[in-house]
């Protein structure tokens, strides 16, 4: 199983490269869900959602979720 953290808004997936990516597959695979849950509270992203991906039968577990720093607004 893969733990994983998705933008509970997006539900796209954290990726190696910093970005977010709609496809399970390129998630970034944390060690633990505490590891997860401490990276994603730095990460300017909103409501998130640490999931567990099984890769075998594509599925999703929820194992707990949060909120990040926030989305970064740019001003124009």
């Amino acid at each position: 199983m893969n733990i994983m953290i998705e933008d509970s808004e997006s539900l796209k997936f954290f990726t190696d490269d910093g970005l977010w990516s709609k496809n399970a597959t390129e998630g970034k695979s944390f060690k633990s869900t505490a590891l997860a849950f401490r990276s994603a509270k730095q990460e300017p992203v909103g409501k998130f959602n640490i999931v567990g991906y099984i890769p075998t039968t594509r599925q999703f577990v929820n194992l707990d979720h949060g909120r990040g720093k926030g989305v970064v607004e740019a001003v124009v």
